[in-house]
């Protein structure tokens, strides 16, 4: 039994085969460092924008990033078909003639059947929201959102510079262009407690969104976020906790929401903590075993779910 709706049973679904994505650097800012919010960024984020940092000397364009990514991809998965994942920074965040030019780099290769690209929901105008639709007659398309929790308080805690409001208008603006919405969440930020994070899975299930990507809170170095836990103010999440967290999260979302992600992917060399951060498949094993234990699966307490099972019994 497939107990959430994880990510690449949903590509196969579609494409009747592994399909990888690859991430890219586009070189591009976010207002967030640039100055136009602020200069220090959100605390967790590190010089290469929560991605590859290919693109920190300017050394691999667009076409070598992807031609390097879909050789490993190959090698690794025996993969055939690519999605291009704009990663690094903002990636709708910058003049609509540049970003066309990216994406249409980024999609120019016969083996590519989608384009993904992580953004601000604050950087979501309806230009480019725009150009992400005039690619969706050929390929799949998903736009990914940096929500991180749902309070407030939160958000202004972390850095982030916008509220929950600027994220729901995003979702609304790339709804109506009938885009895939991805809203990027972080277990264990400072100051949350169960219930907060427990609540911002609540708010998730009310809005029209398509996938989740939940991340654990890991410490990178040279990031504000370091400052604090070499300070002994910040502390990590165990590895149960988050497991456990984890697994609450996805009963509490919609049973039709795809899960893109289950947990943190950091690079080696960058990690300051937890250690544990670096066992992927062991995180997500565990993950599953503590769905297997609790007899639950994803959508189990989300209110419609609920409300339908008892309908359905009725």
């Amino acid at each position: 039994m497939n107990r959430y709706r994880d990510y690449n049973t949903y590509l196969r679904g579609i494409f009747g085969e592994r399909v990888q994505k690859i991430p890219l650097d586009a070189g591009l800012s976010c207002p967030n460092r640039d100055g136009t919010l602020s200069r220090s960024g959100c605390i967790f984020c590190d010089r290469k924008g929560s991605g590859s940092g290919a693109m920190i000397d300017r050394s691999m364009s667009i076409e070598d990033q992807l031609l390097s990514g879909i050789v490993h991809a190959r090698q690794r998965y025996g993969a055939r078909k690519f999605i291009a994942y704009f990663q690094s920074f903002t990636n709708t965040y910058g003049p609509l003639d540049r970003l066309k030019v990216l994406y249409d780099s980024a999609l120019s290769l016969p083996e590519m059947v989608g384009l993904s690209v992580a953004t601000r929901p604050d950087c979501a105008d309806p230009g480019v929201m725009g150009l992400l639709r005039s690619y969706g007659d050929r390929f799949l398309v998903w736009v990914e959102f940096g929500l991180q929790s749902a309070h407030n308080e939160t958000l202004k805690r972390i850095g982030r510079g916008h509220d929950v409001a600027a994220f729901e208008k995003a979702v609304m603006s790339a709804s109506r262009f009938q885009l895939n919405v991805c809203a990027h969440v972080i277990l264990g930020l400072p100051g949350e407690n169960r219930n907060m994070m427990h609540e911002t899975a609540r708010y998730l299930g009310q809005i029209p969104i398509n996938g989740v990507k939940i991340h654990l809170l890991y410490v990178v170095k040279g990031t504000p976020l370091a400052t604090l836990y070499e300070r002994g103010e910040f502390r990590c999440l165990e590895r149960e906790e988050y497991a456990e967290l984890a697994v609450d999260f996805l009963e509490l979302l919609p049973p039709e929401i795809v899960i893109q992600r289950l947990t943190g992917d950091p690079f080696g060399t960058d990690l300051l903590a937890p250690e544990w951060a670096r066992e992927k498949g062991a995180n997500l094993q565990l993950i599953r075993e503590k769905m297997e234990e609790r007899q639950t699966w994803q959508g189990k307490k989300h209110e419609k779910s609920i409300a339908r099972r008892s309908s359905t019994r009725s």
